[in-house]
């Protein structure tokens, strides 16, 4: 497990900061799907911070992408899924009456496991979101816009004579980095990831983990992964799930060095998983 722990490269280090405050506080939900045949998550309370990324880690099927799914409320359109408990984003609760579906998804990016980009150029990926949110109204204020996403993204330099050739054309990596600069064109306060590196090579994952540790200095990230290696990389805390349940959670370098728990420690070191 120290080898986790020291296998942070030049990454921030594995522990929650007092000046960043809760963003996303789960309170005691629980999910059933197939018309509550299936209890998919338990009773799980948990604070997300902000400025920070929090790993949720966890064999398959504990419940890791249905709490992912959850926070931007697009679990509720699985037919046959029952939801209780609450989430709570600025201290307000996300399932308020008043609250307008779609514009409250606007303040999330979602970043899959495999790279999808849209069947279009690189520029109008970007460009897309942006559009429809309003956020530019004329061409140089969306070229403006787009350029300022791909930087973000570090994609910029790789693209930027070639922003009229289609998104599927390139790399894995690039692609993934383009879904990235898509996400990021809703300018989304909280970004989800859902094994963003799992299709991709070691230096693609490399960038990747690298433009995620630069973009939590200004959101906050979850991500799922089952790479103990990322979550040592990249996350300031770690949530760590079996069978619906979470059954540890806490600043990553303690997690991974001291589990409290016998199933996170085996889970951790390879015995389980």
């Amino acid at each position: 497990m120290d080898a986790l722990v020291n296998n942070r490269l030049s990454f921030g280090d594995g522990h929650h900061h007092n000046e960043n405050k809760v963003k996303i506080s789960v309170r005691g939900l629980n999910v059933w799907y197939d018309y509550g045949s299936k209890h998919a998550l338990k009773n799980v309370d948990l604070n997300i911070h902000g400025r920070e990324v929090t790993a949720l880690i966890g064999p398959s099927g504990c419940g890791k992408s249905t709490l992912l799914k959850c926070l931007n409320r697009m679990s509720e359109t699985i037919a046959g899924v029952t939801i209780t408990g609450d989430i709570l984003i600025d201290g307000a609760s996300i399932n308020e009456s008043a609250i307008e579906v779609c514009k409250f998804r606007s303040r999330f990016g979602w970043v899959a496991q495999l790279p999808n980009p849209f069947p279009r150029s690189i520029y109008e990926n970007v460009a897309y979101g942006a559009r429809i949110n309003g956020y530019v109204d004329s061409k140089a204020e969306s070229d403006a816009f787009v350029e300022q996403c791909l930087v973000e993204a570090n994609l910029w330099e790789e693209v930027k004579d070639q922003l009229l050739q289609p998104g599927t054309r390139l790399s894995g990596g690039q692609q993934q980095r383009l879904c990235i600069a898509r996400a990021l064109s809703t300018k989304p306060e909280i970004i989800l990831m859902d094994e963003p590196c799992s299709a991709l090579d070691p230096n693609a994952t490399a960038r990747v983990e690298g433009l995620i540790d630069e973009l939590r200095k200004s959101h906050a990230i979850v991500i799922v992964t089952h790479n103990m290696q990322q979550a040592a990389r990249v996350s300031q805390r770690v949530a760590y799930f079996h069978l619906g349940e979470m059954l540890e959670s806490g600043d990553t370098e303690e997690v991974m060095s001291r589990p409290k728990t016998q199933k996170c420690n085996d889970y951790i070191t390879g015995r389980f998983g």
